[in-house]
């Protein structure tokens, strides 16, 4: 059986990435041009800046990810780009690049969504893990719990209503003084303090979806009215509730669904208290997957994955794909 090479193209946020991913599992290049410290400065990311400089970086990571793999593009199966989610004018730069590749050396085009990717990792990192199983999928645009039911195949079981997770943690970092990226600088900050703050928590009765904005206005508000508050111990109370929500839903999840295999996805996923309180679910039965830290953030190489998936399901595009920001599993 003839191996398949995906290239995947990654920028739908402040990464500018290019990946070859052989058979789905097998990594073979994944280069990542990351666009954080030009948004440092502005304390997030600036739609245009980002578009930008993705045009610029996206010609130089696809030779960079072709020569690493030592391939050529007539070993090239498919092209497969992210359209959707994330920010439209970055998407555009992304999903053009593809067509343009796509067109010039006739190549199938397959699209591929950025929430499947996060998924993908997984299969990369693990190779024995195979659907169905539930995954958590956790960043800065999204915090959902979905039934893999197949490769192309997935239930969205419950989700936030309002800000996702990676969000709250950035406008946190943002509150405390910490500055962009918020996520990791929030990480480090809790592990010198202990989680001694009662903060807020939402549930929805009936239902597996999420809420995390009350829990952010409180943080917000014990900021501004508390004299001699100790960050660490604010930023360690915020990580351990949200943490403590996320889990709960999903062991409801598991039980709903019978499965317990689970998963999880996105960039949250490299933040080291998650990741532990994670690996403990494996004492109460539940075989548990993460990626690697370096898959956790956005990357081709999910997307790479994602796309062979598709691709062997017979799924293509034509040259009217086009950006979907607010693209839904």
């Amino acid at each position: 059986m003839k191996d398949i090479l995906t290239l995947g193209i990654e920028t739908s946020c402040d990464e500018t990435s290019v990946a070859i991913v052989k058979n789905g599992r097998e990594l073979l290049a994944n280069i990542i041009d990351t666009q954080i410290p030009i948004h440092e400065k502005y304390g997030g990311v600036v739609p245009e800046i980002a578009s930008r400089n993705h045009v610029e970086a996206i010609s130089r990571v696809v030779k960079y990810a072709l020569k690493e793999a030592n391939v050529t593009f007539d070993d090239i199966d498919a092209i497969t780009p992210t359209y959707g989610p994330g920010l439209v004018g970055a998407l555009l730069v992304g999903v053009s690049y593809g067509k343009a590749l796509s067109y010039a050396s006739n190549k199938p085009l397959v699209g591929v969504n950025h929430i499947h990717g996060h998924i993908a990792a997984n299969y990369i990192t693990h190779k024995d893990l195979k659907p169905p199983f539930i995954c958590l999928l956790i960043s800065g645009g999204n915090t959902q719990i979905i039934h893999v039911k197949g490769y192309t195949e997935f239930e969205v079981l419950g989700k936030t209503r309002d800000d996702a997770i990676g969000e709250a943690f950035d406008k946190v970092a943002r509150v405390v003084g910490l500055g962009y990226p918020g996520g990791p600088k929030v990480d480090k900050l809790a592990n010198e303090g202990k989680p001694t703050i009662k903060l807020p928590k939402t549930h929805f009765d009936n239902s597996l979806d999420f809420s995390f904005s009350g829990i952010k206005t409180a943080v917000i508000n014990l900021n501004h009215n508390t004299k001699d508050l100790n960050k660490a111990d604010l930023c360690a109370s915020f990580e351990t509730t949200v943490t403590e929500v996320i889990i709960e839903n999903t062991l409801k999840a598991i039980e709903q669904t019978g499965l317990n295999t689970l998963a999880i996805g996105g960039g949250c996923s490299a933040n080291s208290f998650i990741r532990k309180e994670i690996l403990k679910l494996q004492d109460r039965g539940i075989k548990t997957y993460m990626p690697d830290m370096k898959l956790c953030t956005d990357n081709a190489a999910m997307i790479a994955s994602a796309g062979y998936y598709n691709f062997i399901n017979e799924k293509r595009d034509g040259l009217d794909l086009n950006a979907i920001p607010g693209l839904k599993i």
